[in-house]
């Protein structure tokens, strides 16, 4: 019996072998696929027609480039950013049949006047072939190599013009940050067909003022950048973190160094080159656009667009501005003097934080200066543009002005003095022996930190980096290592129309130290029309300064010990009325942490390798009064209380 069950199941597995096989030779039923063989999109009734091309460079390297045109354009200009950001991104902002949804806010105003746009990867970023090098030098003993971003904007600029038949012949540079750098390297040779550029907040000189160095001082949140931009062809991740505050994460981690080692920042170009030049050497130099800028000759109009309040690149602009004016014989240049954040120029410019303006300030700019000056270069018979060489957005009365330079005409250079007790005036204190000052204690383990902790991480979620320039001061007045100074309250408007200048008379028992200085508007106790703003203290131009650059940015020596040392710098450019009811206030500290790097105040040859030893506390000692007397020159504009209230500058036709 156990025989023929054997027998009876081999025979049922043979036939269902035989029957599998069978049915594996027949046609097996297939389900429709969801996504065609090909699809065309219809966009009949689009507004604008949108083209892709890789445009050749000298080298034979191709770069991604979008084009946005209008339908039906004909001899039209076009404008173009060259960018590290994802052209394809930045020129599809919306899904929308409309031009003016597609493209951010920068073009609003030139896309209705029937602009084309183009939009570009730079050399080694996301759809463009080659090799990235941030922030890549011109040509010269920094880059010995045939091309440059100057040479990549001439030959795009020539691809343009030649292969985009709607267009008029004429191309504008616009770009806001890195994108802003990229017009200025344009402008270093340019194109014949390049007829007008718009640098918005551009990098100027990264050591000297802009991203990366203030003052000597290093600023820590480069990190954040680097980390994103250089780890990969497209966008990378954001820096991870092991602590919520910035300011427990950057101190637990020691020097510059030892949190580039602990991240993994280490390995990137750009932070070891940050790492291998802490003073301004020839590296730093010889990227310096607005010494650069200042040799070549003028060719192409520029507008220069300055943020009062730019937490990134601050002295870019009015730095380049002032540079070539010895150039630019004809006068066509232009200056624009926003209240605006790092970039904000291109989105809503109604507020910062809770400081509020008459109106949307940006789309004014775009509307009324921008376009003009824009139309006045590119297009076809277009009038020239009624445009001041200088155009200022007046904080604190909240009005447009118009100047035929900068600082403003009239401007008196005015000393106003720390006075010992916390007074300050326009006189210099008077003291019966020597001099008198207010000592504090610096401690590198407890930095004063630059805005209210928890201090997030630069490009988090839900971080409000970009209006940190605009903060309440107050929480700062009572730490007893920051000073303040303050006049009494204004019985008239009192306006600055220029550069405040520090001159800080101080010592420390330290060998080295860094020096903050804040330019403060505080508001009357109550403020009727918006109550959170009672008693309120606002930056209006603030800085750093590295005690160790007193003689050169170069070259930098120690500090003696317990001697009295005048410390020059200039502070950020400033249109603002301080009016009645207001104060002036200034106050100084020796720590503006983690935007900045702790000084040890010990000297070490490079700080970015500070040893956990090298870190010790300092009095500081700041001489208010008698035979040194600290103050800071005001670029006073004199106004009256009827101009106070004037409607200031009217739009451009």
């Amino acid at each position: 019996m156990p025989d023929a069950r054997l027998s009876a199941l081999a025979g049922l597995a043979s036939a269902l072998l035989i029957t599998g096989v069978a049915q594996a030779g027949q046609p097996t039923a297939t389900l429709p696929p969801a996504t065609p063989e090909h699809f065309t999109p219809r966009t009949e009734s689009f507004d604008y027609v949108k083209r892709e091309a890789m445009i050749p460079m000298r080298d034979g390297v191709k770069l991604h480039t979008v084009l946005i045109i209008p339908k039906g354009a004909r001899r039209a200009p076009i404008m173009l950013d060259r960018t590290p950001y994802n052209a394809d991104e930045e020129t599809s902002r919306t899904a929308s049949a409309h031009m003016a949804e597609v493209l951010p806010s920068t073009f609003d105003a030139i896309t209705a006047a029937g602009y084309i746009v183009a939009v570009q990867d730079v050399r080694g970023k996301h759809g463009s072939e080659g090799e990235y090098v941030n922030e890549r030098p011109l040509r010269g003993p920094l880059n010995p190599t045939k091309v440059v971003h100057a040479t990549d904007a001439w030959d795009t600029i020539d691809w343009l013009v030649k292969n985009t038949p709607e267009s008029n012949g004429r191309v504008g540079m616009i770009g806001t940050s890195y994108d802003g750098m990229m017009v200025l390297m344009a402008m270093d040779d340019p194109h014949p067909a390049l007829k007008a550029a718009v640098p918005i907040n551009p990098v100027g000189d990264t050591w000297m003022g802009d991203d990366d160095f203030h003052g000597g001082a290093f600023r820590l949140i480069g990190y954040d950048y680097y980390y994103a931009q250089d780890t990969v062809r497209g966008s990378g991740d954001d820096l991870w973190r092991r602590a919520y505050d910035d300011y427990d994460t950057f101190l637990r981690a020691g020097s510059a160094s030892d949190f580039t080692r602990e991240y993994g920042v280490d390995p990137l170009g750009f932070p070891q080159k940050l790492a291998a030049h802490p003073a301004y050497d020839a590296y730093w130099q010889g990227q310096a656009l607005d010494k650069i800028l200042a040799t070549r000759p003028h060719k192409v109009p520029a507008m220069f667009v300055q943020g009062q309040w730019d937490q990134e690149d601050i002295y870019g602009a009015a730095a380049v501005w002032k540079a070539t004016r010895g150039t630019d014989t004809a006068g066509e240049d232009r200056l624009v003097i926003g209240p605006w954040y790092h970039g904000q120029a291109d989105r809503d410019g109604s507020a910062i934080g809770p400081i509020r303006f008459d109106g949307d300030t940006a789309a004014y700019f775009r509307r009324y200066i921008l376009q003009p000056f824009l139309d006045a270069h590119l297009k076809d018979d277009a009038p020239p543009g009624d445009i001041a060489p200088v155009i200022a957005y007046e904080t604190g009365t909240n009005v447009w002005r118009a100047y035929p330079s900068w600082p403003a005409p009239g401007v008196q250079t005015t000393p106003i003095y720390l006075q010992h007790g916390g007074g300050l005036a326009y006189t210099p204190g008077a003291a019966r022996y020597g001099s008198l000052a207010t000592a504090y204690v610096s401690d590198p383990a407890k930095p004063v930190p630059y805005r209210l902790r928890p201090i997030r991480p630069t490009y988090s979620t839900g971080s409000t980096w970009s209006q940190w320039l605009v903060d309440d001061q107050r929480i700062f007045s009572d730490r007893p290592d920051v000073l303040s100074f303050e006049t009494d309250a204004l019985t008239a408007p009192v306006r600055i129309a220029g550069f405040p200048q520090v001159g800080l008379w101080a010592s420390t028992t330290g060998s080295d130290s860094d020096w903050v200085v804040k330019l403060i508007d505080v508001y009357p106790d109550e403020v009727a029309s918006d109550p959170k703003l009672g008693g309120y203290q606002l930056m209006i131009s603030s800085d750093i300064f590295r005690g160790r650059y007193r003689e050169s940015f170069e070259h930098p020596r120690p500090i003696t010990p317990n001697a009295p040392e005048l410390y020059r710098w200039t502070l950020p450019t400033a249109d603002h009325v301080f009016l009645p009811g207001h104060r002036i206030m200034v106050q100084v500290q020796s720590s503006w942490f983690p935007l900045y790097d702790r000084n040890p105040q010990t000297y070490v040859d490079n700080i970015f390798h500070a040893h956990p030893g090298d870190y010790r506390a300092a009095t500081q000692r700041i001489f208010d009064s008698g035979a040194h007397d600290s103050f800071i020159s005001l670029p006073l504009l004199p106004i009256t209380p009827a101009e106070a209230a004037s409607p200031g500058a009217k739009p451009p036709v």
